[in-house]
């Protein structure tokens, strides 16, 4: 399993404990835990804390996204697994430096954790949470910096 894919892995793991308790407990220790007890060999740990540190700081405007693109699911409705999956997908997807983690990247992570650990039905709903939020709102962005750049 790649470095990166297992750190996503054990945020997973993390953000789901923590949103199980009602994020009572403290996120820092669960993932403190985590990346020693499952992830000692992980090359690049920076990476796994600046996911967590980006998903906490952004989880307002991460849930609100969840909202809006997925009208049908209240947030509390969706399964804990799945909403933190769309948060680590959407924080990587809207606020990560896209030379270290392009759209794509994001999106198919995203859709693989879904597969290994959500429900049946996960990876589409994930899928089509995340394409839709790439083709309304990032796409256009990243054309329009594409432009800039290019002039």
């Amino acid at each position: 399993m790649a470095t990166r894919h297992l750190a996503r892995t054990i945020i997973l793991q993390a953000l789901y404990e923590w949103d199980f308790y009602h994020r009572k407990q403290d996120l820092i220790k669960i993932t403190q835990r985590n990346l020693d007890e499952f992830g000692p060999g992980i090359d690049e740990p920076e990476f796994a804390w600046k996911i967590v540190k980006g998903v906490v700081e952004h989880i307002d405007e991460l849930d609100k996204i969840i909202i809006k693109y997925a009208p049908e699911w209240p947030l509390e409705q969706v399964a804990i697994v799945d909403r933190n999956i769309l948060r680590i997908g959407l924080f990587e997807l809207m606020y990560a430096d896209k030379k270290e983690i392009p759209s794509k990247v994001a999106i198919n992570e995203a859709i693989e954790l879904a597969k290994s650990y959500g429900g049946q039905n996960s990876s589409r709903f994930i899928n089509g949470v995340l394409g839709t939020v790439y083709k309304q709102v990032m796409e256009p962005k990243e054309q329009r910096e594409s432009k800039e750049t290019s002039e």
